[in-house]
């Protein structure tokens, strides 16, 4: 007979067995990279030489660089604002995966994520005309702000083409090739791929631990007691609508691989279902509950990130019966 923690075990096993698959089966690939033009530059050692000497030190332990363009320009601030909501879409529509610059989006998901990101790319382009209409301005001001350290050279002609973003969907499956190739090295190329997947799993349920916690405990923190002068505290609309948003997210791209975690959510969003910030602040009562339901799901929670290296343990060994 199996104790009833190896039934638990294997339990956690077949559960992480069932979410890669899943997250192999439901899930593509996509990478999102940028040109990006660098907006500052090394000092020359000649230059480092001359600031040292004022702080009576050696050029070469120096370390110095200098601004080209002014940053908080708002023709600048437009482009990085763009470069923002594009990696803030690119990160709310996927998952992490344990491999750099690439992340897992729903296959039914490809084609809508492709134009929009087309679309935030005619809008980056756009800013950065823009911005390149503002250049000489910005190189006048650096010059007077640079002073001797200013040079002509270290700007290009334009900034078109300098601020770009990139998106392609990479393979992270073993190429079939290998299976006539080398049916052995095939397998080794299977049981990677998988390793991988499994840490795609566990990367996503940190993810969503990490951010229903934050969102659960700072509404809690907002709805409850009063401040310092006996008021009560002020919280923002933001407070409910990110965790609103969050269950959106949470719905589409879970891949079911921690039940706990599925109920949890599952009661905070009836806790919070067809409550409104301006009802929270008019009706202590309702803040009183919200409140009392919301702390026992971030005491669950708290529970739950305590027991996740036990759970990393167990997923990574087999559970033997035991006579």
């Amino acid at each position: 007979m199996m104790s009833t923690a190896s039934l638990l075990d294997r339990a956690e096993t077949q559960s992480l067995t069932t979410a890669t698959t899943r997250l192999r089966t439901m899930m593509a690939a996509v990478r999102v990279s940028f040109t990006w033009f660098g907006v500052q530059k090394s000092l020359t050692p000649q230059q480092k030489a001359q600031a040292a000497e004022s702080f009576d030190a050696e050029g070469q332990f120096l370390s110095a660089t200098k601004k080209l363009i002014d940053t908080k320009h708002p023709a600048f601030r437009a482009v990085t604002a763009i470069r923002g909501k594009i990696d803030q879409f690119w990160k709310g529509q996927s998952l992490p995966f344990p491999e750099p610059g690439v992340r897992l989006i729903k296959q039914d998901q490809l084609e809508p994520f492709a134009r929009q990101i087309d679309d935030l790319r005619v809008e980056l382009t756009d800013a950065v005309a823009e911005l390149d209409r503002h250049f000489d301005e910005l190189k006048r001001a650096a010059r007077q702000r640079l002073g001797s350290l200013y040079n002509s050279d270290d700007y290009p002609a334009t900034l078109e083409g300098l601020f770009e973003v990139a998106y392609d969907f990479p393979s992270v499956e073993p190429p079939g090739y290998l299976v006539a190739l080398s049916p052995q090295l095939y397998e080794q190329e299977q049981a990677r791929v998988s390793s991988r997947f499994e840490e795609a799993v566990r990367l996503a349920e940190e993810v969503f631990l990490g951010e229903f916690g934050r969102l659960v405990a700072h509404l809690s923190e907002r709805l409850s007691g009063s401040n310092d002068d006996g008021t009560t505290k002020v919280f923002r609309d933001s407070a409910i609508t990110n965790l609103t948003e969050f269950f959106q997210r949470f719905q589409q791209l879970n891949v079911r691989s921690n039940a706990q975690l599925d109920a949890l959510v599952s009661e905070a969003q009836q806790i919070v279902r067809g409550v409104g910030p301006q009802q929270l602040r008019d009706s202590g009562s309702l803040r009183q509950r919200v409140t009392s339901d919301l702390t026992r799901v971030q005491s669950a929670l708290d529970d739950l990130l305590v027991d996740r290296p036990r759970r990393r343990i167990v997923r990574g060994a087999v559970p033997r019966e035991e006579s």
